[in-house]
């Protein structure tokens, strides 16, 4: 039997870097009662790809006889796979990715540096070449031109695509790039206020920062530290970095100061904080090298640093979720592999390892949270009774917490990007066995706007949310193996303030609690 089936959108290019120009071909079935004649577009090892009098179609190659200048050779086929994007992601990251795919399949692989920003692995096995993946890293914008100029097949993004990008992507035929399975996280990173090893100031708070960065604050008096004036470096504005840092601290109607020096890399970024005492740097933390990071703290709440913990957690609150964007295209079979591999255990370990943050979840024993359940008794508002705290403490104090939280948009039960894969992968791991005879439980938190009372019920509603989401996910998921439950504590345990849109969102959270 032979597969067929039509293809929305353009005539793309699909994984045939060995074809130059589209060339004739004619597909027949194997019993020889359908022909299909065309240009072929490509041929992934798989299925082939092709433009008919009825438009694209794709076709199972093991049904079909092909016959013209365009076959390829079937014995000899490379799967082809390029992927574009952040540097940050490119030039660390995704070789070590790679070069781990081929050691646990054991592949051979030979590196080979095309330029300065591409280089190209070349996969074998053990009697031929078998793959060639190619890694393009500049920045996340020009990840995404790549992408609409038919130039990549995977984008790497330390941001979420935009609204311009999301439409232009559709209207190409690529599909709906913010559809799960279209995106998907592929390592956690964060931002970190970096400052020279013998600066005095050990902690900074979000508005602070969202003051150095438009030029309200310009003297470290100001941040505790001597009279002098404030140098603020930051990644460009084009890079994936810089544009996530404008996107947490500006709002609509800010820009960020003229004399906010912006930097094209992560070096040259870490470079000049290093030899200025009075700078301070927006870099990511992957990269903060010998400088100091700053702790975000605040009145109302405990300093966090930008840990692998808390940034798992997402309690520190300029986690950043480094991104791989997938089109509606189908991949070469060893480039399927090679995704699943990037979201397996044995690749959580590569990404630790090469200086990121992994989303293997963890259990914390509530002894290893007490500045969390001080900082709740410490900052208790009037709504927020003795009784309350006590019910808190007695239902999570025999339970370990889950480094997998839940976020949401304020007002909303919508969670956000990292959240919707951590719904995955909570779902993988319920799945797979991991926590069979044990109670895992939704604890709903909300940030301290308005009453208490519709705190607790809209924390309530959301960890109800993120249940329906994880049932919904899971296909085979049998109740009487696992307990699976919700709770709300509303208001009652804030991990930072809510004077900034940052704090509050912070505070808005579900986490996962087992025992």
């Amino acid at each position: 039997m032979w597969y067929l089936r039509a293809a929305l959108g353009a005539a793309l290019s699909f994984f045939c870097a060995t074809i130059a120009l589209a060339q004739d071909v004619t597909l027949t079935s194997r019993d020889g009662s359908v022909e299909v004649a065309g240009n072929l577009l490509g041929f992934d090892g798989e299925f082939y790809r092709v433009v008919t009098d009825f438009g694209v179609l794709t076709l199972d190659g093991s049904g079909v006889l092909c016959d013209g200048p365009g076959c390829p050779n079937l014995e000899d086929f490379v799967a082809q796979l390029t992927i574009s994007g952040a540097a940050t992601i490119g030039t660390v990251l995704m070789p070590a990715l790679v070069e781990g795919f081929a050691l646990r399949h054991g592949y051979g692989i030979e590196r080979s540096d095309l330029s300065d920003q591409e280089v190209l692995y070349a996969l074998s096995d053990s009697e031929r070449r078998i793959g060639a993946f190619t890694i393009r890293s500049s920045d996340t914008d020009d990840g995404f031109l790549d992408l609409l100029n038919e130039e990549t097949d995977l984008v790497m993004a330390q941001r979420e695509i935009r609204g311009a990008e999301l439409l232009a992507a559709r209207q190409a035929g690529l599909g709906d790039l913010n559809r799960p399975g279209r995106q998907r996280v592929l390592a956690l990173d964060a931002v970190v206020p970096i400052v020279w090893p013998g600066n005095r100031v050990e902690q900074i708070t979000m508005p602070q920062l969202a003051g150095l960065l438009i030029g309200q604050i310009t003297n470290w008096q100001e941040l505790g530290g001597p009279d002098a004036p404030i140098a603020v470096h930051m990644r460009s504005l084009s890079s994936g970095l810089g544009q996530s840092v404008q996107d947490k601290f500006l709002g609509p109607d800010q820009s960020i100061a003229e004399g906010v020096i912006q930097h094209d890399s992560d070096t040259e970024l870490l470079r000049a904080v290093l030899d200025d005492p009075f700078a301070i740097g927006l870099a990511s933390s992957s990269s903060v090298g010998s400088a100091v990071g700053l702790g975000i703290g605040g009145e109302c709440g405990f300093a966090l640093t930008a840990s692998r913990r808390n940034a798992k957690t997402e309690d520190y609150p300029l986690t950043a979720p480094l991104f791989l964007y997938q089109p509606a295209r189908r991949l070469p079979k060893l480039a399927r592999e090679f995704l699943a591999y990037t979201a397996s255990p044995q690749a959580q370990y590569v990404i630790r390892r090469a200086g990121f943050t992994d989303q293997l979840p963890e259990e914390v024993p509530i002894t290893d949270q007490g500045d969390r359940f001080a900082n709740a008794i410490a900052r208790a508002g009037e709504e927020v009774s003795l009784p309350q705290l006590q019910e808190m403490v007695e239902t999570l104090r025999p339970m370990k917490r889950l480094t997998l939280s839940f976020r949401f948009a304020p007002g909303s039960i919508q969670l956000d990007a990292q959240s919707r894969s951590n719904i995955r992968l909570l779902a993988e791991a319920l799945e797979s066995g991991l926590y069979d005879g044990r109670e895992v439980l939704l604890a709903g938190f909300s940030d301290g706007a308005g009453t208490a009372e519709v705190n607790r019920d809209i924390s309530a509603r959301r960890a109800q949310a993120v249940e329906r989401a994880l049932l919904a996910t899971m296909q085979t998921f049998d109740s009487a193996r696992i307990t699976l439950g919700t709770t709300a504590f509303g208001e009652a345990m804030p991990m930072a303030c809510d004077d900034s849109e940052w704090g509050r969102g912070v505070n808005r959270r579900v986490e996962v609690w087992v025992r």
